[in-house]
């Protein structure tokens, strides 16, 4: 039973987005109000979500012990590929997570997709598509989810990627639209590569691709260090960790539920679980590890110093996830994958709630830029409370979320540098604590700085008078601010830590000890220093306290740029090259050959109908002269 709803799992929102595909697209007159094939895409949608996330409860309900059920798809030569589910606590609740925020995105849709003064007319024609874009990306995230084997794994992963790609370029009004989405298909297919060699070497070395029988084979020791090496390269694309990072910010040009569906269920989150999925064999191998362990202290840095300087509302939150999936892949460079997970839970639920929130003031004040926004607190008190819940639990304010599983990493980064206990080393211990130690204090700065510019102070747009969304896109957020509020302390109830630590049962998921004082110091002088900024000048930005930096900040230290000229540009020119190689070569020498043979059957005819009038005067004086002749015969006889 337990494998047949490991099965049904992402087979529940598969079905709904492929019925929702063959919906045609919503009519445009708004005269028709909803119309049958939105109406229809609508049911579809929540409902396929809402099935998911009932399979998903019976699942974790059910799942004690791991479960592992498959049966042979593919054997070449004894290289097996396999159909079948991996089930465990950590899948299932990973599950439950997903179909959660894919159910809130779907309900908060049908409002946000909207347009108008009053919310009710000029329905968006093209919901239907993406409601079945959205079912078909949550039952991808799901397929890696519970895949038992990493072909399936891999499907799951690249149909995520065709997902990400279109919902991204939705609205087609937006110029920078399909840009992003371009970029963040390319650049996540860059880390795709690796992914796909990394999967290729596990499964040759193992003769089959069940994750099973990868995880017990004996890799030789450089096999496995270069299939890790290579799984990392796909992990930073998907998770958008630092060099791959880049795509992840300007994906914000999608539809802010599509930007909470990508940063807290599926995508950024897929990268994270892929490797605690492997966990085993990338602590078979320090090197990879301590690779991890360098990128995610930089990538955590690197998203917070740029958040503290963006003045587009999304922007924050996108170089927030960034810099929060470092924290992520921190914990797994020092050996916590529990700790790990544990933050992604809690991410899941807090950053979904920001995005939704950030959702409803773009919603009401018709903008992203923070600049242009304030004193939204009195106006919108609903979103005010449940974005306060957020960017608390996103700093890591106790008792939020956000708290409890941040300690968790913190901790675990610690032990690994005083005590050397993780797998990596030592100074990989060192790198991640201090790292995350010093990201600590810029996420409360720039969680508080957010929070001054959106919600206090004087608005900046006095015409507007802004209110709280509707309830379609009301009660998810609400709904969400009660796990990103409460599910910290859930590490304490033992069936919750039981499926979440796996078969890792002497693992704690939080530490309270003297040294949790000190991300809580740093978070206070972080708040204080974008608090004391915004005090002195309430209508000024406190990120001008940065001075010359915050240029540097707010480009993200020009990684981008330098992508663009050390990428971007060489393969434009060796492109124009190619081009004008095959223009001027490959295409030249065919034509050349067909216009010399077009010459040369010409000439051939030329010389053919200049011979044709000598040859009929030759058989013309031929005749005259045989004609002659007879008659001269014919004369002497």
């Amino acid at each position: 039973m337990t494998g047949l709803l490991g099965a049904a799992l992402p087979v529940v929102p598969l079905v709904a987005g492929l019925l929702g595909l063959l919906l045609p697209p919503a009519p445009r007159d708004a005269t028709t109000g909803q119309g049958a094939a939105r109406r229809a895409a609508i049911g579809l949608g929540v409902t396929g979500a809402a099935g998911a996330l009932l399979v998903a409860v019976l699942l974790l309900a059910r799942v004690g012990d791991p479960v592992e059920t498959s049966t042979t798809w593919i054997d070449l030569g004894g290289l097996r590929v396999t159909l079948g589910v991996r089930l465990d606590g950590v899948a299932a609740l990973v599950a439950v997570a997903v179909a959660a925020v894919a159910l809130a995105v779907q309900v908060y849709s049908v409002a946000y997709l909207r347009r108008g003064p009053h919310d009710d007319v000029e329905v968006d024609h093209r919901y239907p598509p993406y409601a079945a874009q959205i079912s078909l990306f949550t039952a991808a995230m799901l397929l890696v989810v519970v895949s038992g084997d990493l072909i399936l794994l891999l499907v799951g992963w690249e149909v995520m990627g065709l997902c990400s790609y279109l919902l991204i370029a939705h609205d087609r009004r937006l110029p920078e639209a399909p840009a992003a989405a371009m970029k963040a298909f390319l650049v996540t297919r860059v880390g795709d590569v690796g992914f796909l060699l990394g999967i290729a070497l596990l499964g040759v070395s193992a003769g089959s691709f069940r994750i099973a029988d990868v995880l017990a084979h004996d890799h030789a020791a450089g096999t496995l260090t270069a299939a890790c090496l290579l799984l990392l390269a796909g992990v930073a694309g998907k998770s958008a960790q630092f060099p791959l990072h880049t795509w992840l910010p300007d994906a914000m040009a999608g539809p802010t539920p599509i930007s909470a569906l990508i940063h807290a269920a599926t995508m950024v989150a897929a990268g994270v679980y892929a490797v605690t999925r492997l966990y085993p064999l990338f602590t078979r191998a320090p090197v990879a590890l301590a690779v991890l362990g360098v990128l995610a202290s930089v990538t955590l840095l690197l998203g917070a110093f740029a958040a503290t300087a963006q003045d587009d509302l999304k922007r924050v939150l996108a170089w927030s996830t960034v810099s929060q999936i470092g924290y992520m892949t921190g914990a797994l460079a020092v050996g916590a994958p529990a700790a790990a997970l544990f933050h992604l839970l809690t991410h899941a639920a807090f950053k979904a709630l920001l995005f939704l929130a950030a959702g409803a003031v773009i919603h009401a004040v018709g903008t992203t830029l923070l600049s242009r926004m304030g004193g939204l607190r009195r106006s919108m008190p609903v979103t005010f409370w449940c974005t306060l819940i957020g960017l608390g639990a996103l700093a890591g304010v106790p008792p939020l979320s956000g708290f409890w599983s941040k300690d968790g990493v913190l901790a675990a980064a610690e032990a690994a540098a005083l005590d050397g206990t993780g797998p990596a080393p030592t100074w990989v211990g060192w790198l991640v604590w201090l790292a995350g130690l010093l990201g600590v204090l810029l996420t409360a700065a720039y969680a508080t700085r957010l929070l001054l510019r959106a919600f206090f102070g004087e608005p900046r747009l006095p015409l507007l008078h802004p209110h709280d969304p509707p309830a379609a896109m009301r009660w998810p957020v609400l709904l969400l601010a009660v796990p990103a509020a409460l599910l910290g302390p859930a590490a304490f109830w033992p069936p919750f830590a039981d499926r979440l630590r796996g078969t890792a049962a002497d693992v704690d998921l939080v530490h309270l000890t003297p040294a949790v004082l000190l991300p809580l110091v740093l978070l206070l002088v972080g708040a204080g220093l974008a608090w004391a900024g915004w005090r002195r000048d309430p209508a000024a930005d406190p990120a001008r306290a940065l001075g010359p930096l915050r240029p540097v900040f707010a480009r993200a230290f020009r990684l981008d740029d330098l992508q663009h000229t050390l990428v971007v540009r060489p393969t434009t020119a060796l492109a124009r090259v190619t081009r004008t190689g095959d223009e001027v070569g490959v295409d030249g020498l065919v034509e050349g050959v067909a216009r010399g043979t077009s010459a040369l059957g010409a000439g051939l005819a030329a010389l053919h109908r200049a011979a044709l009038p000598r040859a009929t005067a030759a058989v013309l004086a031929g005749a005259l002269l045989i004609g002659l002749a007879a008659a001269l015969i014919g004369v002497s006889s």
